[in-house]
Formats: structure tokens, C-alpha cells, sequence
């Protein structure tokens, strides 16, 4: 079960696509070691997978963002490692996002580090947040899809107005949930011909990644609405097409 004091999080957090004029703290060696402890307690998608973090200077990185660090996430490349960085990486976000650390994933930053034989997936920069202003102060003024867009079906308060909000590359959105009564089917959605900025050969990449930041979203909007369920992962090979199937959850209360 995902750490359920994350929730309230959804609604300040937001994306810092550049760190302009959130104050003078520093993050501290404090908090460093909090962000390393914390995530081996994270919750993965896949417990087999093997993952790690690596908090780096900026020197490291091709990122430039006004950002104080970034942090790296890397895995072993087995099926549903995509969806497992984002399911762990969309926790991480809102633990720093409780401690005041603003965050923007990012895809596109490149770096020669490495750790442990373990492939580089994707990064976090970020930067300490001193100015509570510089958060999101209300969710639903964000940019994303009405909610008729990306669920089908009866809608569930609380979880299909909420989870909606998660972030994906470029604003992607790629997800849609169908609704079939007690069983919720979430499939990666590639609308033909829509891919943004992003390279074509990058698009299933990351929205491959989007899906476990969404499913991270959903799950802990259902926890706290008090619904129980039973999820069960598909295999998603990044295939062109327009819905594949990722998650499907039998709810149960």
C-alpha cells in the first residue's frame, strides 16, 4: 500500500520548469540522506526490478533549469520497468514536494553517470522551495484533459476528477481508464499523429513511464476514497498503436 500522507500532496505540487525566485534555502546533507532512506521505502510496481537513485551536482547533467541538483533514477531493463520508474519516481516527487523540494521530471537532460550496472532512465531537477506561493495553489486551474476525455464509464468521485492531474511528458496525458463496472482497465493511449515536441522514436519511452505516474495517482486516490482492489500489470512493448492495455483493478469496497 502507497504511503497514504503523499495524497494530500497532489494539490501543491507542480512542475518547476524553471527555478525562478523560490528563495534562498539550500536543501542539506539532511534532507539528502532523507530523499535516499525514503526511497527504499517506496512502493514499486515491480518488486523483481532492481532500481536505485543518485543525487547529483549539476556539473553531471546537460540540465539547465536554475535547479541546485538533480537526481537520477536508474533500473535493470526488464519488462514493466518503465511504468515502475514512474510508479516509484511519481512517490519520490511528492515526498520532496512534502519537505518543500520543488521538482520537475526531465526527460530530455543527459548524463555519463552510472551506478551499480544499472541503465539510466530519467531525472529530477530540483531545488529547495522556501516561497510557499511558488506552489500550486489551485489544482484545478492546470492544463488537462476533462475528464469525459480520458475515462470511460461511470465516473468515481474522488478518483476520476483527481488522478487526471498527473504529470506526463510534454502534457501528454496518454492514458484512458474504462470503467466496466467493479473493474477499472487502464490502457497507454496514443492518439494517432498527436506527439508534441517529443522525437518520435522517445514518444513510448516516456509515456510508457507517464503510465506509472498516472497508476501512482490512481491508486492513491482509490486508497483514499476507501476502495480496496486487486490489480493485475500487463505487458506493454511500446507498440505503435492507439490503446494498450497496462492495468486492470478489480474493486473490491
Amino acid at each position: 500500500m502507497l504511503n497514504r500522507d503523499l495524497y494530500s500532496m497532489i494539490y501543491k505540487r507542480k512542475s518547476f520548469h524553471i527555478f525562478r525566485n523560490v528563495g534562498d534555502e539550500k536543501i542539506t546533507e539532511k534532507e539528502i540522506e532523507d530523499i535516499y532512506d525514503s526511497y527504499e521505502k517506496f512502493v514499486p510496481l515491480h518488486p523483481e526490478i532492481k532500481t536505485k537513485i543518485k543525487i547529483v551536482s549539476n556539473d553531471k547533467v546537460t540540465t539547465k533549469r536554475g535547479q541546485e541538483m538533480c537526481i537520477l533514477l536508474f533500473s535493470e531493463k526488464k519488462e514493466g520497468y518503465l511504468q515502475n520508474i514512474g510508479y516509484l519516481g511519481q512517490q519520490l516527487d511528492l515526498h520532496l514536494v512534502s519537505k518543500n523540494i520543488g521538482t520537475l521530471w526531465f526527460g530530455i537532460g543527459k548524463t555519463e553517470e552510472e551506478c551499480d550496472g544499472l541503465d539510466y532512465v530519467i531525472m529530477f531537477a530540483v531545488k529547495k522551495v522556501s516561497d510557499e506561493k511558488k506552489y500550486r495553489r489551485d489544482m484545478f486551474k492546470s492544463k488537462r484533459k476533462d475528464a469525459d476525455e480520458i475515462w470511460s464509464g461511470e465516473y468515481i468521485d474522488g478518483v476520476t476528477d483527481i488522478a487526471r492531474f498527473a504529470p506526463s511528458a510534454c502534457n501528454s496525458q496518454p492514458w484512458k481508464v474504462v470503467n466496466e463496472g467493479r473493474t477499472l482497465k487502464v490502457y497507454r493511449y496514443k492518439k494517432e499523429g498527436k506527439r508534441g515536441i517529443m522525437p518520435a522514436d522517445k514518444v513510448s519511452f516516456y509515456n510508457r513511464i507517464d503510465i506509472g505516474i498516472f497508476l501512482c495517482f490512481m491508486e492513491l486516490c482509490l486508497e483514499k476514497e476507501g476502495i480496496r482492489f486487486e490489480r493485475t500489470l500487463f505487458t506493454d512493448k511500446g507498440e505503435d498503436v492507439e490503446l494498450t492495455l497496462n492495468a486492470e483493478y478489480k474493486l473490491k469496497g
